[in-house]
């Protein structure tokens, strides 16, 4: 078998694939991508043109993909001082350091575009795994870019893993450790609505969140089981996961005259904002109105009242995210989406002191 038609069933374009293409030797392919000899603008024209259209990566880093450096996994997080998506970072550092590898972090600033390009910069910088925190944007544009991304690390011989967020739609290379988000969200809306409940302020995050659309959901299911009718005015949409939803939300149900008696914020975060509000109404937690969150991060037990919330296996699904990318470079070969590449981890009710049964309402 020729050595062009090997690198062919690889999948990843080699030196000698842009060479044969090109019509140039080896030799002059390296020229033009190391820089540090003097070429033609006609050869490093015709040679940077095969190379965009092979999608071919060029560094050291692909020593690395084979086997021959240190393996390094990209960590891509909206915001670093958030402390769910802190957890799932130290998870990926603890099981990528076991194994000797290294890690990086970038931010994204809760910018999709910003997100995208940085994929597309860790593919070419030739990183065994690109891992993305937290949950996506659910625009098409978005999810068709994310594919070509994902089809382009796996044919570089990287991997794009999603954490916290569901898998890409269709057939593609990509593996997703997700949490039973939905699920969650039904426990908690049960919780509330089993002591009695039934105007419950709920404040799932950005309706084009996928995230809070499985919040959301399992909320709504929660009701439908419970045989209570789900009032949509009762959901507010308009924040992110801050302190200052919470917050905000709070009093403008209060200032609605909403008559809740319970928050069902989509964070712990946004809890304590939900919280803050209450307070400064002249209201109590839980007396007047008791306040559930999502994540169970170290804040939840650190509030007052302690904060009943949702337990989610942060830490677990970083170290599951890198033993799915080992256990892919330890087999040699690509797996694809239908192969297992979906992982989904339990939650469960955290039952703090938060929740009452209504005295009457806020």
């Amino acid at each position: 078998m020729s050595q062009h038609k090997a690198s062919a069933d690889s999948g990843r374009a080699t030196i000698r694939d842009v060479a044969e293409r090109a019509g140039v030797s080896v030799a002059s392919v390296s020229r033009v991508l190391s820089g540090n000899y003097p070429v033609s603008d006609e050869l490093r024209s015709r040679v940077m043109k095969v190379v965009r259209e092979m999608d071919y990566v060029t560094n050291a880093h692909a020593r690395s993909l084979a086997g021959g450096g240190t393996p390094t996994v990209a960590i891509l997080i909206n915001n670093i001082t958030g402390a769910a998506f802190a957890h799932i970072a130290q998870g990926v550092e603890n099981a990528a350091s076991v194994r000797g590898w290294l890690s990086m972090v970038c931010t994204t600033s809760d910018d999709p575009e910003r997100e995208l390009a940085l994929v597309n910069l860790m593919r070419q910088q030739g990183v065994a795994a690109v891992i993305l925190l937290g949950g996506a944007y659910d625009v098409e544009d978005y999810q068709l870019r994310m594919a070509r991304f994902a089809r382009s690390l796996d044919a570089a011989g990287s991997r794009l893993v999603l954490v916290g967020r569901p898998p890409l739609d269709g057939d593609v290379p990509a593996t997703a450790v997700d949490y039973d988000n939905e699920s969650g969200a039904y426990a908690m809306a049960s919780h509330l609505l089993s002591a009695g409940h039934r105007k419950i302020l709920t404040l799932p995050g950005h309706s084009d969140f996928t995230t809070a659309q499985g919040r959301l959901a399992g909320t709504r299911r929660a009701f439908a089981a419970h045989g209570v009718p789900f009032d949509p005015e009762m959901v507010n949409h308009h924040g992110g996961y801050s302190p200052e939803y919470g917050y905000q939300a709070v009093q403008e149900g209060l200032r609605r005259k909403l008559g809740f008696t319970a928050v069902l914020a989509g964070t712990d975060v946004v809890a304590a904002g939900a919280m803050q509000a209450v307070r400064e109404a002249g209201l109590t937690v839980p007396g007047d109105v008791s306040i559930v969150g999502y994540d169970d991060i170290p804040l939840a037990s650190q509030l007052f009242p302690q904060l009943t919330t949702v337990h989610v296996p942060y830490e677990e699904m970083g170290r599951v995210a890198v033993r799915a990318v080992a256990d892919q470079r330890e087999r040699g070969g690509r797996r694809t989406a239908r192969e297992g590449d979906h992982v989904v981890l339990g939650t469960h009710v955290v039952v703090r002191q938060s929740v009452q049964p209504p005295a009457r309402r806020a």
